[in-house]
């Protein structure tokens, strides 16, 4: 059974992100494809037909601050996957490939919408992007939460696939058209830097589901080079999947309720709630059982914490206020 959260029953109740993005037209001459401008003939708004064909430039497209309105519109026809993400994030590099190759799998049941982070504040903001990355989707204008950080293949399909369910019971099920062999890409764009040769083989191995050799391919990676933080924030990653392999959402948070003191049971709900994106949740349940513990119980709540702050990003607020907080109650 999967771990992913569960997607809502609905979409009741969302955030309509349209009050949160510009309405401006899309800039002309963008190297990608861009969600902001849809060719003649595709999708100009919710006069798009429910279950019928939408030609876009590409299933894979770009979106900024300025030109979502343009997804919000396409997600009247078909289901978006947003893709908030990063270059300078392991876990962005690791997951967002994989995205692709997933939804371009789809043929057109879906279209990925890449949102770089680091220079569209008002869509980190309306997707209340906690960690990155971060990845949710639209359907028919609304957005759902959907998952943080890297999953393994399997796990993500699930996901998509728990989109199309969703998107079906709102009567979204149209399909995207794009010229054959489009993807999104530049002509003449370079090629991303190759991953160094650990941190491929570590992605390889999570793409597979062997996490455990993930990990010794990312310590590995910090035994050459101390410093190298992608390694770090890697490993801290694949170690919460790991331990997340093979247990239920159910079983995890009925053993938590069961032993509210009860350090193990606890870390596991906090596994579960960082995986889903709920780092606040997980941070307060360890932070608060943290004066109740002996000192070796301390130690091995620290060093979860840790492994926390790399994978949301230790520069994060909620890093901060949380790193602040287990000061105080280390001194």
């Amino acid at each position: 059974m999967s771990n992913v959260p569960p997607l809502p029953a609905g979409l009741r109740g969302a955030v309509d992100l349209s009050s949160l993005v510009s309405r401006g037209a899309a800039p002309a001459g963008a190297g990608h494809a861009s969600a902001g401008a849809p060719p003649a003939g595709g999708p100009a708004g919710p006069s798009a037909v429910p279950g019928g064909v939408v030609d876009v430039p590409s299933l894979v497209l770009d979106a900024t601050d300025a030109t979502f309105t343009a997804v919000l519109d396409l997600s009247s026809s078909v289901p978006v996957i947003v893709d908030l993400a990063t270059d300078r994030s392991e876990q962005s590099r690791l997951l967002s490939p994989l995205l692709e190759k997933l939804v371009l799998g789809l043929a057109g049941r879906l279209i990925l919408v890449r949102v770089d982070v680091d220079t569209n504040p008002q869509l980190v903001q309306a997707f209340q992007a906690q960690s990155i990355p971060t990845v949710a989707a639209v359907i028919g204008g609304r957005p759902v939460s959907l998952f943080t950080g890297a999953l393994p293949e399997a796990q993500l399909q699930d996901v998509l696939d728990q989109v199309l369910e969703l998107a079906a019971q709102n009567g979204v099920t149209g399909t995207a058209a794009a010229p054959e062999g489009v993807a999104g890409d530049a002509p003449g764009e370079p090629e991303p830097a190759p991953l160094p040769p650990h941190h491929q083989a570590a992605y390889d191995a999570i793409e597979s589901g062997d996490y455990e050799k993930a990990k010794d391919e990312y310590r590995t990676a910090i035994a050459q080079d101390p410093h190298d933080q992608l390694a770090v924030a890697g490993l801290a990653q694949v170690s919460l999947l790991a331990r997340l392999q093979g247990g239920t959402l159910a079983d995890i948070r009925s053993a938590g309720a069961a032993a509210p003191d009860d350090l193990e049971a606890q870390l596991a709900v906090a596994d579960l709630d960082v995986s889903g994106g709920h780092v606040v949740d997980a941070f307060d349940r360890v932070l608060t059982l943290f004066p109740k513990l002996d000192q070796a119980g301390k130690d091995a709540a620290r060093t979860r914490l840790l492994e926390y702050f790399e994978i949301v990003g230790v520069d994060a607020p909620e890093v901060t206020a949380a790193r602040r907080r287990l000061t105080m109650l280390l001194y």
